[in-house]
């Protein structure tokens, strides 16, 4: 089985719960996220007449781990801390055998992994590993009150809302096939898109 995140993107408003959600269970520095709402923003305006049209738009991403099919960071990892379950399909790090190096992070399309330097080992989402063998859901997904976030085995959850899985500002999902399909806000660009930012670089980047 292979489980993964479902994100319905007309109905978030970039609330954050998920991601404080996360960080209180998780006990997580300020520094440290597991997951991130993006803004992702753009358009112009154009004069049309006597009169100025806009062609703005902007929508929110929340996006955790995605436990990919082909994870980047399980393949750089020099000792094998950061591992796929072959029941689950969840990545997780082992602390125990992990020793800080960073290559993890630096390969992820996704910049999930990051180092803490306090505790001295990559840290990231496993999914709430720990919850979904308990028959729960991860808590981001339980904390959303718009219920924008689901999660599940992927093949069912593709089935219920369709495989696409690469929107603005995410890489090309051929890249490490993320266990990720998202319903696209209306104003969606693709993953190729250039011409629009995101707006709160500071607090994802």
């Amino acid at each position: 089985m292979q489980y993964g995140f479902h994100f319905e993107g007309s109905r978030c408003i970039g609330c954050r719960t998920c991601v404080f959600a996360c960080k209180d269970f998780n006990h997580l520095s300020p520094e440290v996220t597991y997951r991130k709402v993006y803004e992702y923003e753009g358009g112009s305006w154009s004069k049309v007449e006597e009169a100025w049209a806009p062609s703005l738009y902007v929508y929110h991403l929340s996006l955790a781990c995605n436990h990919c099919d082909d994870p980047a960071c399980t393949k750089v990892c020099p000792t094998e801390a950061m591992r796929k379950d072959a029941e689950t399909g969840l990545v997780a790090v082992d602390a125990d055998r992990c020793i800080g190096c960073g290559y993890c992070a630096m390969a992820c399309p996704y910049g999930v992994p990051v180092v803490d330097r306090e505790k001295g080992y990559s840290v990231k989402c496993d999914g709430c590993a720990e919850r979904v063998a308990e028959g729960k859901s991860p808590v981001c997904v339980e904390s959303c009150s718009l219920r924008c976030l689901d999660f599940g085995p992927v093949d069912e959850l593709r089935t219920r809302y369709g495989s696409e899985a690469g929107i603005a500002p995410l890489p090309d999902p051929d890249f490490t096939h993320p266990n990720l399909c998202i319903t696209p806000p209306a104003s969606a660009r693709p993953w190729s898109d250039t011409d629009g930012i995101i707006a709160n670089k500071t607090e994802v980047l």
